[in-house]
């Protein structure tokens, strides 16, 4: 039976793609930003070994004292380990390349798959009142993208709009069912986002239309285009909708929340 004294979870979105350079973290911190600036409260779990995220939200290196790693292999409680960044709205639970040897490490627990789940439905999260955690996944299907598998409500994949983009999707798919079949039964897609989009080439309007037509309403209505803000921003430590904020990226992330949300409303009605 569930405790009514307890607030609503918050929803949380694994950001996954085993492809590297597809947009998955610039994706995670801003659609972080854009649901933050919507109101809404926002933890990011950085699950990345890379640490892109937390460096991309102004967290030094030096200001990580504990992260990602303590969460799944120390006991730890995730309100010792959350922290605000510069961006209003948002929390995080930061990384470090330490995050690396997890992997390894994790086989070792009989809960190995697990340890993500259940640090993120510690009690002590409820004192946050996040209305949405966000993981950006490293970019393989190892034990951590599991974790977060397990962990997530839904996956949202970024699609970089180039050759062969849908290709890499089927293991991913795949991944997805296993972990349905064994650990997460109501794991769903979240959606896919085409990133790095630009309507000027052919090759972008042929991307988009092969995967309109083999996802169909899986993926989502805007896009995500390539814009020298976007990728200008992280060098800033700022989300683009800080940086830039009425840059093309900043309007399509924006859109972008805007249509997770109403989605999410549609869903739960």
């Amino acid at each position: 039976m569930s405790d009514l004294s307890r607030p609503l979870a918050p929803k949380i979105i694994a950001i996954a793609n085993q492809k590297g350079g597809v947009g998955k973290t610039t994706t995670t911190i801003n659609l972080a930003a854009a649901l933050a600036e919507k109101g809404k409260n926002v933890l990011l779990v950085d699950l990345d070994p890379q640490g892109n995220a937390s460096t991309g939200l102004g967290v030094e290196v030096v200001d990580r004292k504990l992260t990602t790693y303590e969460l799944l292999l120390d006991d730890h409680s995730i309100s010792s380990i959350v922290q605000p960044t510069e961006v209003e709205n948002i929390s995080i639970v930061p990384a470090t390349v330490d995050l690396s040897s997890a992997d390894i490490e994790l086989y070792s627990s009989e809960k190995r798959s697990y340890l993500l789940k259940d640090a993120l439905k510690q009690q002590d999260i409820d004192t946050f009142a996040f209305d949405f955690i966000l993981i950006d996944c490293p970019p393989s299907l190892n034990l951590l993208t599991v974790n977060a598998m397990v962990a997530a409500d839904s996956i949202l994949v970024p699609l970089q709009s180039e050759f062969f983009a849908l290709e890499g999707l089927s293991q991913l798919m795949l991944t997805i069912r296993e972990i349905r079949a064994s650990a997460n039964p109501d794991l769903r897609i979240e959606g896919v986002v085409l990133t790095m989009y630009d309507s000027r080439n052919n090759l972008s309007q042929q991307v988009e239309a092969d995967a309109r037509d083999n996802l169909g309403k899986l993926v989502f209505k805007t896009v995500i285009p390539r814009n020298v803000r976007v990728s200008e921003a992280p060098s800033f430590a700022l989300p683009v909708l800080n940086y830039d904020s009425n840059s093309k990226g900043a309007v399509a992330y924006r859109a972008l929340a805007s249509e997770l949300l109403t989605n999410n409303k549609r869903n739960t009605a």
